[in-house]
């Protein structure tokens, strides 16, 4: 009996989980990842914003005429509405990274959206736009994430530099951004390191890294844009 519930429960979460990993991770259905025909590479941040990393970020950016793809913490973009609002003057696009960085496998489908609509009406009510874009902590959803499509477009990534990182380096970042991009790649970065597993200190390799990368691709021609151009 006690197996027979065991079976039970973990067929339940890995339908939870595994499942729809599976559909949107490796046969991406009902994401982006890339945009194969496109010409241009889109640029995302992770995780922020953060007082101290996120202007520097948008330094780099305005530096190279620049504009990318923010997906913020709507309890950190409470705290920081003055950065949103930059992000906005300088045409950047700003998604929702949930409204704390918890991984959807964790909460129900109805916790999922609880943190969505929050985080919406916090960066709508300082931007004056309702964000579309979503990106899910770790690129995981749970089973009932066609419920949120209606309302959201779900953005993961094909090329990430493991920037959370601080081990190697800007240079490590770098030399792994240079040998994977290719248009119609959508690039994962972070602005913030306060998140589990990340070093407090990595986005400044991130940013040095993201300059040098722009000093060399941009004058060759590549063309950098947000993810809904």
């Amino acid at each position: 009996m006690i197996s027979r519930i065991l079976r039970i429960f973990l067929t339940v979460v890995l339908m939870y989980t595994v499942l729809p990993y599976i559909l949107t991770s490796v046969l991406g259905l009902g994401v982006t990842k890339q945009r194969k025909k496109s010409g241009k590479i889109a640029i995302t941040f992770d995780d922020g914003p953060n007082p101290i990393y996120t202007p520097l970020v948008l330094d780099v950016l305005k530096k190279y005429d620049v504009q990318a793809t923010f997906f913020v913490h709507g309890s950190k973009a409470a705290m920081h509405p003055e950065l949103l609002l930059r992000m906005q003057r300088e045409g950047h696009l700003i998604g929702i990274h949930n409204y704390v960085h918890r991984a959807n496998w964790l909460m129900s489908p109805w916790g999922v959206k609880k943190q969505l609509d929050q985080s919406s009406k916090i960066i709508e009510g300082i931007t004056g736009t309702k964000p579309i874009y979503y990106r899910p902590p770790w690129g995981l959803v749970n089973l009932f994430y066609p419920t949120l499509l209606k309302d959201y477009k779900i953005i993961l990534w094909s090329v990430m530099a493991r920037d959370w990182k601080s081990v190697g380096g800007s240079e490590r970042i770098k030399n792994e951004l240079l040998t994977k991009i290719k248009k119609g790649d959508i690039i994962l970065l972070h602005d913030n390191g306060e998140t589990i597993g990340a070093d407090l200190d990595a986005p400044q390799n991130t940013i040095k890294a993201l300059d040098e990368v722009l000093h060399e691709l941009v004058p060759k021609g590549y063309q950098f844009c947000r993810v809904d151009e």
